[in-house]
């Protein structure tokens, strides 16, 4: 009997060295405990990277992203980090942007309240996952993709004959626009149309002295940025563009419509000929003889 109460002892006070114990490794359990490199490659790639340095590497960057975590720590399987940007992420897109901001602060990033995307309930894990090796922000070609994924009009704008190398990953939809936010329209890099276009176009910055008034105005009141089914992206062709506001002025006097089509009386400067073939100049002219934009 004695022995029996024993055992019995024995196994109680078993039970509770091993319930100790486990509570014990629950309340100093690590992340990497649980994440190690063979259970999810993916998440061990952000060692990789500068994020993986943050407060001194390891554990110490997955809670200077994710929060202390306590909950998810005790319950990993059924209970989300307190920030977290997984497929069991909380609908909670304030706190992942708050977690980033923390850090990402100044910069292009200091625009994001307020911005387009964050007005459209984007996160930034829309966008940017840490955890890869590469973010695909950070190569032309993906971060393409990656934008034209949401704006399918300018995936086709962009193969137009005439159009910016947008899909041919020579120029990126960042060169011209930040998606952070941005004090311009269309989330322009530079405060004007005018000044981004001039950031790769800088001869026709000017001043000359023979200037054209709707280039120092918009350049966009003749060329679309993405593309157009005409020559250099302009809106229209030469003629039917430039009588847009020169209209029926000097020769040949004739405004180049339908009437100047064969069936009619054929206009020599409307089928075969464009006011740029002699007005080169059109952005402007510093010739003492350019004063019609034609050196």
């Amino acid at each position: 009997m004695l022995l029996t109460r024993a055992k019995i002892l024995l196994l109680l006070c078993g039970l509770l060295l091993v319930s100790a114990s486990r509570g014990l490794l629950a309340e100093n359990a690590q992340c990497l405990d649980c994440h190690t490199a063979s259970a999810d490659v993916a998440v061990h790639a952000v060692f990789n990277t500068p994020h993986g340095s943050l407060a001194g590497g390891g554990q110490a960057s997955c809670i200077a992203c994710h929060g202390g975590s306590e909950e998810h720590r005790d319950n990993p399987t059924g209970i989300a980090p307190t920030v977290s940007f997984g497929p069991h992420q909380a609908d909670d897109r304030n706190a992942r942007n708050n977690s980033c901001l923390a850090c990402h602060e100044k910069g292009p990033q200091m625009l994001w309240t307020g911005s387009e995307h964050q007005q459209q309930e984007l996160s930034c894990d829309s966008c940017h996952d840490i955890h890869q090796q590469r973010d695909p922000t950070q190569t032309t070609s993906e971060s393409v993709e990656l934008c034209l994924g949401c704006h399918p009009r300018t995936r086709a704008e962009a193969k137009l004959p005439s159009h910016h190398p947008i899909l041919e990953g020579k120029t990126g939809c960042t060169d011209c626009h930040n998606p952070h936010g941005s004090m311009a329209e269309a989330e322009l890099q530079a405060l004007s149309i005018n000044d981004n276009c001039y950031g790769c176009h800088q001869e026709k910055r000017g001043p000359f002295l023979w200037e054209h008034a709707p280039v120092t105005e918009d350049c966009s009141l003749c060329h679309r940025a993405h593309g157009s089914v005409n020559p250099r992206l302009l809106k229209a062709r030469g003629s039917a563009l430039c009588q847009q506001c020169h209209a029926v002025a000097f020769h040949p006097s004739l405004p180049y419509g339908a009437e100047g089509l064969p069936g009619a009386v054929p206009n020599q400067n409307l089928l075969g000929k464009n006011c740029l073939n002699c007005h080169s100049q059109v952005h402007g002219s510093n010739h003492p003889s350019g004063a019609r934009l034609t050196r």
